[in-house]
């Protein structure tokens, strides 16, 4: 289960003290500058490489993978004007999904999600940098899920080289959103198997189950919620990074938030009526076995009554030297049985109840 773990620096410390995790990797840093005309790209290994992409025209997206060395950041955050809580946010992880202006810049955090198992998912934080003419995109492991991005650049299809730095930061957040409905997807598909296991076949596994699959969609919940206020914020800001043609695409980012929320809210409730039918079950399985001894134990209080008044030591007992007097108990003994038996079963208390038969025989009967 992916939990909300916050290294915190010591109680008053001043802003912008750096806490970096100790297994944070080594930042590796990739650019690909582009605009309508063509693109380049490159793996840099000193950020000072980063400078003549910063001059030339069109958008530069550098991608930081990793946040394992505090002098490259600094360095970053040098150069591109980094407000020093900036800098922060984007070290000390995890931070809430929000948006920040900071006058020219803005400044994006995102939670992306891995998916481990159908029940144990985790988040990185994705923090994201805007200027007028660069992204810098921080990551807190090398590897990402942004290759279809790259490859709609390289490729120069539909229209991102045609659009700025607005329009890059809105295809890559767009993406973080998008890949919660998979996951979503998965634990529906989990919650139809294991409600079908809990109706018919109750076990202790099922109710560990109901609690992992539980303990997951609070962390979903918890991603989600802040991605919703963030996009909004997005959308109505009045920021000049920021042209109205990526305002509407912002928006449509902003329903799909509302609902993932949605997908969230429903599974969440039927993870908590799938409690109540778990516990149903079982109940009805204890009452199952109860009614099975209850009728056990009704059969026989007649049968051990007799059993016991003729098993009595007194002289005077005329039936005791009677010829037929085992055989003729016996089969009062027997009848008793099944005659209970029988009845017990018409009542429906034996076998399929009365109600069930009656519903079959309502559908047989031609209208």
């Amino acid at each position: 289960m992916s939990r909300f773990r916050k290294r915190h620096t010591e109680v008053g410390a001043r802003p912008g003290t750096l806490m970096i995790p100790p297994n944070a990797a080594p930042p590796r840093i990739n650019v690909m500058r582009y605009d309508a005309d063509g693109f380049e790209e490159k793996q840099i290994a000193r950020v000072e490489e980063l400078a003549p992409y910063l001059k030339k025209p069109g958008v530069a997206w550098i991608d930081v993978q990793g946040i394992g060395d505090e002098s490259v950041l600094r360095a970053l955050a040098e150069m591109f004007s980094m407000h020093r809580l900036v800098l922060e946010d984007i070290v000390n992880v995890p931070q809430r999904p929000k948006v920040e202006n900071y006058e020219q810049q803005l400044f994006i955090i995102a939670r992306m999600i891995h998916v481990i198992s159908p029940t144990n998912f985790d988040t990185e934080q994705l923090s994201l940098f805007v200027s007028s003419n660069f992204v810098v995109t921080f990551q807190e492991f090398p590897g990402d899920d942004f290759e279809p991005v790259r490859r709609r650049i390289r490729d120069g299809k539909g229209v991102i080289r045609k659009h700025g730095t607005d329009y890059l930061a809105y295809a890559l957040l767009d993406m973080v959103i998008d890949a919660y409905y998979p996951v979503l997807e998965q634990v529906g598909d989990y919650l139809e198997l294991l409600e079908d296991e809990v109706i018919q076949n109750p076990k202790q596994s099922s109710l560990k189950r109901i609690y992992q699959v539980k303990r997951e969609l609070l962390t979903l919940r918890r991603s989600i919620w802040p991605h919703r206020e963030a996009v909004n914020a997005l959308t109505r800001d009045d920021n000049e990074l920021l042209g109205e043609t990526v305002r509407l695409y912002f928006r449509d980012t902003y329903d799909h938030c509302v609902q993932l929320i949605d997908g969230t809210e429903t599974y969440r409730e039927l993870v908590a009526g799938l409690m109540d039918v778990y516990l149903s079950s079982v109940a009805n399985q204890q009452n199952e076995v109860m009614k099975v001894l209850t009728i056990m134990a009704t059969i026989f209080i007649p049968l051990t009554f007799l059993a016991g008044l003729y098993g009595m030591n007194f002289e005077h007992m005329p039936e005791l030297h009677y010829r037929w007097s085992y055989p003729a108990i016996m089969t009062v003994m027997a009848a008793m049985g099944i005659g209970m038996v029988l009845y017990f079963k018409r009542l429906g208390w034996i076998g399929r109840p009365r109600e069930e038969d009656d519903d079959a025989e309502d559908q047989d009967t031609p209208k």
